[in-house]
């Protein structure tokens, strides 16, 4: 009895210990965290952006009680159970953690919330952030800026007095910028409206959207500032220049890559946001079926013979580049790249820039420079001449794989341009291993599409089946909330959030080489179509079946009138006098 009595006593005094004043206390450090998070940064955040906002709370929930049942049936640990608090403690807190850290993931990959809109609690972030506020306020007479620009050396673009007739411009660059970022666009252009003004134009998914019209004098002093602010040449109005930017807004970092080049009609600026974020896709993301994933994929694993890619001036072309390329084994081959403009590094894949305003070899001789190097696969970006296409063509047709890169809106366009380029169509065919053509179309938000159930003759006349086709999306613009309408927080209206690439992928076995030797283009397109892959309109109409886009816009990319883009005359010779615009 006594010997049950002390280990009762004993027990006691354990339970004691663990429950000390000050332990509870620390337990609470780590539940005001997490409630000041889900409730100040989370809850509000899945509000604003349609996040299944009530899933959420239910999820944190779940895990605060779940970290309590863990605390409450932990069982003793360490001698006399004195290390029980300690993992109480760190388990309570991970439990807790958990479901915040799993929001921020979810949320930050979720394509309704935009680059602008990410959830961060990165410390490093928040402290240059606050070291940089207080440089601000050092500056003393500086005008205070919402943006940081900083150039590749990590210097800051300094800020100039509020009393400065460059700070009026600043804050003007600074306002392009933002509403860029604000309205989800990727790239801005200030380019001359007429001889007294300058225009500014975005695009949002690949539409045009107009902006701020200024006076020349305004629009030529914004210009000055970016290229100023980029460390470029500001006397020099006509060359081509480009360079990089870094823009801070808060937490949130975004590359610039400022472009400007001069013509007859005065300067033209043209500034990417996040570049290399663009063209970096997946061959699952960039929107191929997956017979089309299985053709490339074959291509990758051949050698000789010249693919052809093709799509519309700034229709995706160099993504579809990129994304093939990095589907071959650059460690076991030797993989090169011809381009003019570089638009994100390919690991393991040389890629080689061809400058029209550098001392050196015409694009042309730069190619056939590559190619006689014995590589195994090469991209050429753009075959701009006759002179270049021709030095394609004249690689091993055994060992090297030569991926050339036409602006053409067609499989059919594309090899016509080809056909066009060699001058020879008996040539032209002999290489020809593939085709790919493509056209980006513009996806319907997620947030605020509405479904419909098209008509009979609508489905008739787009030649889907009216007995397998039962509902079709079309764009909103607008959410209920408290049964009003309001703008969509994530598309700002628009109905369509980011794209994806409708394609036509097709092998070019005898049967099309004869063809193209005959120039028989009606027969041909008969031959492509005999293995039942789609054409770009089909791809198109079977993403707005899914739900993916609208048919509208389907129509909008497949509408008669665009044609086939003859040889470009830039860059087949080197004239610093004419840069490539």
């Amino acid at each position: 009895m006594g010997f049950e009595t002390n280990a009762l006593i004993l027990t006691l005094a354990d339970a004691l210990t663990l429950v000390s004043w000050w332990k509870p206390v620390l337990f609470l450090f780590p539940l005001l965290a997490w409630a000041w998070a889900v409730s100040t940064v989370c809850d509000k955040h899945a509000a604003r952006f349609y996040l299944e906002r009530e899933m959420w709370n239910y999820i944190h929930c779940a895990a605060a009680l779940l970290a309590l049942l863990a605390v409450m049936f932990m069982p003793s640990l360490g001698e006399g159970g004195s290390l029980t608090w300690l993992v109480s403690f760190v388990v309570f807190s991970l439990i807790l953690a958990s479901s915040v850290v799993a929001y921020v993931v979810v949320a930050n990959r979720d394509e309704r919330v935009p680059e602008g809109g990410k959830v961060s609690f990165e410390l490093s972030k928040i402290a240059s952030l606050t070291e940089g506020m207080g440089k601000k306020k050092v500056k003393g007479k500086a005008g205070t800026s919402v943006l940081t620009f900083r150039r590749i050396d990590k210097s800051a673009v300094d800020i100039p007095a509020t009393d400065s007739p460059d700070f009026e411009v600043r804050l003007a660059g600074e306002a392009i910028v933002m509403k860029a970022l604000d309205i989800r666009s990727a790239r801005i252009e200030i380019v001359p409206g007429s001889k007294e003004s300058y225009q500014t134009v975005f695009n949002v998914d690949g539409v045009k959207v107009p902006g701020e019209t200024m006076p020349a004098a305004a629009g030529i002093k914004l210009i000055d500032f970016w290229k100023s602010a980029a460390k470029l040449d500001v006397a020099d109005r006509r060359k081509k220049q480009s360079a990089d930017l870094t823009v801070e807004r808060g937490a949130t970092k975004n590359k610039l890559h400022i472009e400007t080049s001069g013509g007859q009609s005065g300067q033209k600026l043209t500034i990417l946001i996040d570049p290399e974020a663009q063209v970096r896709k997946t061959p699952e993301q960039i929107g191929w079926t997956p017979e089309q994933i299985e053709i490339v994929r074959a291509w990758s694993t051949t050698r000789g013979g010249v693919v052809l890619l093709s799509a519309p001036p700034q229709g995706g072309l160099t993504t579809a580049l990129y994304t093939v390329m990095k589907m071959h084994d650059a460690y076991t081959n030797n993989v090169q790249t011809v381009e003019i403009e570089i638009e994100d590094a390919l690991e393991g894949i040389r890629q080689n820039k061809w400058d029209a305003m550098s001392e050196g070899p015409d694009y042309a001789t730069l190619v056939r420079s590559i190619l006689r190097r014995d590589p195994d696969i090469v991209g050429v970006a753009s075959v701009p001449d006759p002179q270049t296409a021709k030095e394609i063509v004249k690689a091993d047709p055994d060992k090297c794989r030569v991926y050339a890169g036409l602006n053409a809106d067609s499989a059919i366009g594309a090899i016509q341009t080809w056909v066009r380029l060699i001058g020879d169509a008996d040539v032209a065919a002999k290489t020809i291993q593939g085709v790919m053509s493509e056209k980006l179309l513009r996806k319907l938000c997620i947030n605020c599409k509405q479904a419909y159930q098209p008509s009979p003759d609508v489905l008739k006349k787009l030649g889907l089946p009216p007995d397998r086709v039962k509902q079709l999306f079309k764009k909103g613009g607008e959410v209920l909330v408290k049964n009003k309408p309001e703008t969509c927080p994530v598309c700002q209206g628009s109905g369509y959030l980011q794209r994806d690439g409708a394609f036509e992928v097709f092998n070019i076995d005898e049967s099309a080489r004869e063809m193209i030797r005959s120039q028989n283009w009606a027969g041909l397109k008969a031959e492509l179509r005999k293995g039942g892959l789609p054409s770009i309109q089909q791809a198109a109409l079977r993403k707005a079946i899914d739900g993916v886009t609208s048919v509208e816009e389907v129509l909008r990319i497949t509408a008669d009138g665009t044609k086939s883009a003859a040889p470009g005359a830039q860059p087949a010779t080197k004239q610093p006098a004419k840069p490539k615009a």
